[in-house]
């Protein structure tokens, strides 16, 4: 995948990048990776770095803090319309729609942000919670790491569809068999 975003980006064989996808500054999107429609990520200072098969869904908004750069892990799934400022996300966490991460945050890995939670500046999440409200405060200690990581593997399969022009994949019985193999991976 060939995009022309500028310099300081670096696209490590992303799966999926939509044409409406808008990147600026230091960026670093790991392979496997994909940025969905009307995805904008700014970092004009520290740098913003998505792990390997994350998924940066529809209407997502990235931007660095005025102290601290932006990090999400691997496997983790950013889902429509949400907000990560100047935060970090642990591997394998699901952030619910419209969710909003503030500066200097930290999310645990294995973790569930509640739809329409916002995360205060600074808050420590620990791993494996889940998390909801506004302020958002963890309502619940649990390992989520193969349902996030099989909801990240979703859209990897989806997103190396799309990059092929296929917008149906989860019909295919391939698809199927990738989403059992992954599940088998993960907990066998």
């Amino acid at each position: 995948m060939k995009r022309d975003f500028g310099p300081q980006v670096v696209l490590e064989n992303p799966a999926f990048i939509h044409d409406t996808a808008l990147v600026y500054g230091k960026v670093h999107v790991a392979e496997g990776a994909s940025l969905w429609p009307y995805v904008v990520i700014r970092s004009e200072m520290f740098e913003v770095r998505i792990g390997k098969r994350s998924n940066v869904q529809d209407f997502v908004m990235i931007h660095v803090g005025s102290g601290s750069p932006t990090i999400i892990g691997e496997n983790c799934s950013i889902t429509h319309h949400c907000t990560i400022h100047g935060a970090e996300i642990g591997d394998n966490c699901l952030i619910g729609i419209n969710s909003t991460i503030m500066d200097g945050a930290k999310i645990g890995a294995n973790c569930i942000i509640a739809g329409h939670s916002i995360v205060t500046e600074g808050t420590v999440i620990p791993d494996n919670s889940i998390v909801a409200g506004a302020p958002a405060k963890v309502i619940k200690s649990r390992d989520n790491r193969v349902a996030n990581a099989m909801n990240a593997a979703f859209y990897y399969e989806n997103a190396k569809a799309y990059a092929m022009g296929e917008h149906r994949i989860a019909e295919q019985a391939a698809f199927k068999a990738a989403m059992e193999a992954e599940l088998a991976a993960l907990t066998g």
